[in-house]
Formats: C-alpha cells, sequence, structure tokens
C-alpha cells in the first residue's frame, strides 16, 4: 500500500483548490507562530512577528542573499540588456538612496500633489470605462473595467504611449508569474525575471531616451530632470524603478480594486451606505487592505542573522516568507479579525508591507480605489455576482479573481448620481 504523505499547510496555502478562501487554512497556520518548511524556508504568519521582522535590519529583501543564489555565475546586473533588481530588492544604504531618489519625483512627502493631482483624471477615465459598459446587464469587470482603469494610469503616469499599452501587459503578467513559488526554484524565477527584463529594459530605454530629448509632466521627465541631492537617478535604476511601477500598477491595484468590489456585493449594506456616504471610502479601503489584501506574502526574504522569534531561532541565512494576509487576520492584532468593518479603527494592516520596504505604489493604489469603488456603487443599478465564489488568478503572492461576471439592470450617469449624492448629503 503506497502511503500519501498529507501536504503542510502552507502547501495547501499554495495550492490553486484553495486560493478562493485560504483564510481557514492562515488560522490554522498561525497557531504556530514559526514553521518550517522541508526547504528550510521559514513561515512567520501572526501579526505582532511579522511587523517585527518588517522592521528588523537583519532581515534582507536582496535576492542576491538567497541561498539558491550564494555562488551564482551572474547577477541581474551582469545581464547586459536587462534591468537590476528594484530598490525594493535592495537592502540599505542602497535601497534608501534609491527610494529617496524614485520618491522625490512620484509624490508624498516630496511631491505632495503629483498623485493627488491626478484623482480629477481618474474620475473621468473612470466614467469613461463605465459609460462604455451602457447597454449591457453582464460585464466581467476585471477585463472591462479593473484591469484598464490601473494600466491606463500606471501608463499615463510613466509616459507611455497609448498605442504600447497591451505590450505592457504581456510583460507584467509574465514578471508576476515569477513571483509565484509554485512555478520553479528560486534560482529558475531570477533567471526568468533576467530574460523577461531584457526585453523591458529595451523599450524603456528608448523611452527614457524619447523623455530626455523632450520632457514631459510625466515620472519618467522627473526621475531625469531631478537636481535633488544625489540626482539624476543612474539609466539603469532608473529604468528599474519604472519598471516596478508598470508590474505593481497593473496586478495589485486590479487586485485591490476587484477584491473591493466581490466584498462589497457580498456585503449589500456596505454598499448601500457607499452610494450615499462618499467619505466612507477612506476607512473602506483601509479594511479591504486588512480583510481582503492584494498580496498575500512577502517570499523573498533571507535572514542575514540567526533571529530568536515566538520561541524559533531562524538560522542565518534562511529563506523566508512573511504571510502578511495571515497576519492582518490575527486576532492578536484586530478585534474579531473575520469581519469586514469599514468603520474599524486603528487599522494597522499589512496590506501595504511595512518597514522600509513598505509599499512604493501605495498612494496611487489608494486613489484608484478610493476612485473606483464609489462609482462602481453608484452607477451599477442593482449589480449581482454571477458566480461566488468567482475564478481566481493561481498566484498566491498576488491573489484576486480573475474574472468577476456581474449582472445589473442599467448603467446610471454619472451626472444622475451626483445629484444624488449631493441631495442626500444636504
Amino acid at each position: 500500500m503506497v502511503v500519501v504523505a498529507q501536504a503542510s499547510i502552507v502547501e495547501q496555502i499554495l495550492d490553486p483548490a484553495n486560493r478562493a478562501n485560504p483564510y481557514p487554512l492562515y488560522a490554522e497556520l498561525r497557531t504556530t507562530p514559526v514553521t518550517r518548511e522541508p526547504d528550510g524556508t521559514y513561515v512567520v504568519s501572526t501579526y505582532h512577528e511579522i511587523v517585527a521582522l518588517l522592521k528588523d535590519p537583519r532581515v534582507s529583501s536582496d535576492p542576491r542573499n538567497h541561498p539558491e543564489m550564494a555562488g551564482a555565475a551572474t547577477t541581474s546586473e551582469e545581464a547586459p540588456s536587462g534591468l537590476p533588481e528594484s530598490f525594493i530588492q535592495r537592502d540599505p544604504p542602497e535601497h534608501d538612496q534609491l527610494r529617496e531618489l524614485a520618491m522625490r519625483p512620484f509624490g508624498p512627502p516630496q511631491t505632495h500633489d503629483r498623485i493627488e493631482g491626478m484623482r480629477p483624471w481618474l474620475v473621468d477615465v473612470t466614467d469613461r470605462l463605465i459609460d462604455d459598459l451602457a447597454g449591457k446587464h453582464r460585464v466581467d469587470l476585471v477585463d472591462d473595467f479593473a484591469y484598464p482603469l490601473p494600466v491606463t494610469a500606471i501608463c499615463h503616469l510613466l509616459g507611455v504611449p497609448r498605442e504600447d499599452q497591451p505590450r505592457f501587459h504581456v510583460w507584467a503578467d509574465a514578471l508576476i508569474e515569477t513571483l509565484d513559488v509554485t512555478t520553479g526554484t528560486f534560482m529558475q524565477r531570477q533567471q526568468r525575471r533576467q530574460q523577461i527584463s531584457a526585453e523591458l529594459g529595451g523599450y524603456l530605454g528608448g523611452l527614457a531616451d524619447a523623455h530626455a530629448r523632450q520632457p514631459g509632466d510625466d515620472l519618467i521627465s522627473g526621475l531625469l530632470t531631478d537636481t535633488g541631492p544625489h540626482a539624476p537617478m543612474a539609466r539603469e535604476h532608473l529604468l528599474s524603478t519604472a519598471a516596478l511601477l508598470l508590474v505593481a500598477g497593473h496586478e495589485t491595484t486590479v487586485n485591490l480594486i476587484t477584491n473591493g468590489m466581490l466584498t462589497l456585493l457580498r456585503h449589500p449594506g456596505v454598499l448601500d451606505r457607499l452610494r450615499h456616504q462618499p467619505d466612507l471610502i477612506t476607512p473602506l479601503v483601509e479594511e479591504l487592505l486588512r480583510y481582503e489584501p492584494p498580496v498575500h506574502m512577502l517570499n523573498r526574504r533571507t535572514t542575514l542573522a540567526d533571529i530568536q522569534i515566538a520561541g524559533t531561532t531562524i538560522p542565518e541565512g534562511s529563506p523566508l516568507i512573511l504571510m502578511l494576509a495571515a497576519g492582518s487576520r490575527d486576532p492578536d492584532g484586530f478585534p474579531d479579525p473575520d469581519r469586514f468593518d469599514p468603520d474599524r479603527t486603528d487599522n494597522r494592516h499589512l496590506g501595504f508591507g511595512g518597514g522600509i520596504h513598505y509599499c512604493f505604489g501605495a498612494p496611487l493604489a489608494r486613489i484608484e480605489t478610493q476612485v473606483a469603488l464609489p462609482a462602481l456603487a453608484r452607477r451599477l443599478v442593482n449589480p449581482r455576482l454571477v458566480a461566488d465564489p468567482p475564478p481566481y488568478r493561481p498566484n498566491p503572492e498576488l491573489r484576486g479573481p480573475r474574472h468577476l461576471v456581474v449582472e445589473f439592470d442599467a448603467i446610471a450617469s454619472a451626472a444622475q448620481t451626483a445629484d444624488r449624492v449631493m441631495a442626500h448629503g444636504r
């Protein structure tokens, strides 16, 4: 008789069959805050321990420190036509200087108005996307709305010509696949990243040349013309920063908007509140980032020294996975964590990570979602899910529905919904 070994909790979490609802598995995983997988990877799942490790300088984000990379003949820097890893895959002091250079033209705290100034433009793009749904009674909110909105936004921010946007979809999907731990070893996924980044680097290099000749009001031009300390950013790092925003601007924001609309449709009372209470959107987005986040784990971490945590010693040189979504549902961090509560206060969720590597694109993702969800709530008349749960993408790290098919009775005009909200406010 053949005895089949039972899959570990982590293996079950990685199994696409459990993608629709991994939260019971996260609860089971949290009973042992630190677990060791057979391949030597340590998995941390509880809130306070994750927060501590996100801030611990003994945890490296640099893939060159991963044990599978030790002694490797080449790194991404040695691929002449590729891109170096972005600054979020670097440790201090290199990380700190590159992040400062990237943040200055991008947004707060150095440039307060670039991202917030996009809000009226985002409202217009959002309304036009919803206008395009007029006459239909069933749509896929992923393909017809949640994907095109952030892609249009990130290309607008970077100064990418509209006709080139479809090419970005292919590169973004391919790069995102390399984050999926089920698609190969760490080294195999690194090699695929280098190959893809070589193609993307060639395109972004041409785009940077064009912006150098004729700078505009876009992020690449801002990075090229920056005159602050340590500026301008070296060309290879400028291109990797643009590539970082490309990927972050695709998958994570698509998932945040889609997970958000799915959650609202499952909570019709909150959806109705949002139609009439515009101010609800700010805490609601923060609760979505806790309750149904777009990023569920960070898997490209390595310990630089022995670390004692939760009664366990994680040895130096160990691969580390931080289960962010499990931490954000930890009852030691949040009262009644499995309840969706947009009125929740002191919501220090892990939806955008934490520490020095806190999500670079968080300001843009927040504003896009703050614009998108109220518009959908107001303009889709009597929306309802066609399938629950919907089909999910296989990726366990960047988790979200592949399709979200919704039926509705009609599309209300933007002017009508704005009048109703004003009347309700009075």
